[in-house]
């Protein structure tokens, strides 16, 4: 199972809402995080972004981490 690491204090809903900032076409349907599941968000992302799972998973990260980076 891939997965991604959060900025320590970060909540899930805190990051959806940053990247729905950042990527207007997702939706929160494509962005649901089931718990222990985070492969299958990855996968669907990726799908959704045009990237691979890795992609989205440093871009998850960034996001995470500095809310002025990421794009």
């Amino acid at each position: 199972m891939t997965s991604f690491n959060l900025k320590p204090g970060t909540n899930w809903d805190e990051v959806k809402e940053r990247i729905k900032e950042r990527n207007i076409y997702l939706t929160d349907e494509d962005l649901f995080l089931e718990p222990g599941k985070e492969d299958v968000l990855l996968k669907r992302l990726a799908e959704k972004m045009d990237r691979t799972p890795e992609q989205v998973k440093v871009y998850i990260e960034s996001v995470s981490h500095n809310k002025d980076a990421a794009s």
